[in-house]
């Protein structure tokens, strides 16, 4: 693609992605995008089709960026709960570097009446399930080695995944409640520090 071309690309898929996340999908109208994009509504058209096409396009960004974080996390050379700790703080940057994408995923707004929407709010849910599941094979790969007591690992992760995702939305409170990029950080590892003494074996 050409750079007048990735330009116009990149500023509607930007555009797209602070709209979606504010609004309803079917609040959000070509125009709209367009103007915020600062370019001719034809462009949406010319470049994915429809509206539907813009939001498939923001969404699939959104997953295959959060992806990329995780792979950094789930790493052979890690133990269980090292990726546990890792999980959270890629989690934090993907917030830190793509914080419309993470709404998206964290936040996912109302995916309005088309039957494309709610097949995008599906491919979201399965991407949750999926990084979910990851987590839920390192807690159960801690209790086959012994470092985590026996629970229910899909019930913790979920635990987890909702934790880290009301301590991240700290970030964007305008009160003052509201938490810097370090003392997230610090807020996710306590998250995991308590969840992990509560897995701790019990002596007998």
């Amino acid at each position: 693609m050409d750079p007048r071309r990735q330009r116009t690309v990149d500023a509607l898929l930007h555009a797209a992605q602070e709209l979606f996340t504010e609004h309803p999908v079917d609040g959000v109208t070509v125009e709209r995008i367009a103007a915020r994009a600062g370019v001719a509504v034809g462009s949406i058209y010319n470049h994915f089709g429809s509206k539907a096409g813009l939001h498939a396009a923001v969404v699939e960004a959104a997953l295959e960026s959060d992806r990329r974080f995780m792979d950094q996390a789930y790493t052979p050379d890690r133990g269980p709960m090292e990726q546990l700790y890792a999980a959270a703080e890629e989690y934090l940057e993907f917030y830190l570097q793509a914080p419309e994408y993470f709404r998206m995923l964290a936040f996912p707004g109302d995916p309005g009446g088309y039957q494309a929407g709610r097949d995008l709010a599906e491919r979201l849910t399965d991407s949750v399930n999926e990084q979910n599941g990851r987590m839920v094979a390192a807690l159960r790969r801690g209790m086959e080695s012994g470092l985590v007591r026996p629970v229910d690992p899909d019930e913790v992760a979920t635990v987890l995944w909702s934790a880290w995702n009301g301590i991240i939305s700290l970030a964007w409170r305008p009160d003052g409640l509201r938490r810097s990029e370090d003392e997230l950080r610090a807020l996710l590892r306590t998250a995991i520090d308590v969840i992990t003494n509560g897995l701790l074996p019990r002596p007998d």
